[in-house]
């Protein structure tokens, strides 16, 4: 299985989870930022969470542009996990802790995440350690889900250091040993993070608020 089919298996399991137990689709807030992935009618008022369920982009995204940019060879599994859809966040329990699955919401949320793993990829690099890209937080401590480039074993890492604890050989074999959680959805503050893109984006940067500080401040 590659990481495009696991994850398109956990989108599936996650949205059927809330439909089985709130009747509903997964809730959102959106913080204003359109997607395709909105089912209801809506102005999008920033107070409220908007329903939304994935959708399969009209147009793939890939990751050739960061490659390029980095003179790298990037482990395939980036463009099956994050080149395929527009998701609101994902949540999971797992035998690890409870965490966030991350995807794009749109495609200018597609564009601060290249921005961004640039940004992880260079002060890995700097910090002479072996090269990650992200794909989710957890909800304790101030910890990724990352990505070995090298072989697409999936760990904990710690910002500033190398990766922990191996979670998974792959990033399909990851997915599948994630339950589904329902979560209410959760109000982020605006917060200057610093990061390329950050105040546009709904959730995702502001998660890695915290541990982004700390690794630059690290570097």
């Amino acid at each position: 299985m590659s990481s495009l089919s696991a994850l398109t298996n956990f989108l599936k399991r996650y949205q059927a989870i809330y439909q089985e137990e709130c009747d509903e689709f997964p809730r959102f807030y959106a913080q204003g930022e359109d997607s395709a992935c909105i089912v209801q009618e809506t102005d999008l008022d920033e107070n409220m969470p908007v329903q939304w369920v994935s959708v399969v982009r009209d147009q793939v995204g890939n990751f050739d542009n960061v490659a390029s940019a980095l003179d790298i060879r990037l482990h395939s599994d980036i463009n099956g996990f994050y080149g395929h859809f527009f998701s609101g966040p994902l949540m999971f329990h797992s035998q690890w802790g409870a965490g966030e699955v991350l995807q794009p919401w749109n495609q200018n949320d597609f564009e601060c995440l290249q921005q961004n793993i640039i940004g992880h990829l260079m002060m890995k690099r700097k910090l002479k350690q072996p090269l990650t890209w992200f794909i989710g937080v957890m909800e304790e401590g101030d910890t990724m889900i990352t990505v070995n480039n090298e072989t697409g074993s999936v760990w904990i890492e710690k910002p500033g250091e190398v990766q922990s604890i191996q979670l998974a050989s792959s990033v399909d074999d990851f997915l599948s040993q994630l339950t589904p959680r329902v979560a209410a959805a959760k109000v982020y503050d605006e917060l200057d993070t610093g990061l390329e893109g950050a105040a546009d984006h709904p959730g995702i940067w502001q998660r890695l608020k915290t541990m982004y500080q700390y690794l630059r401040n690290k570097g």
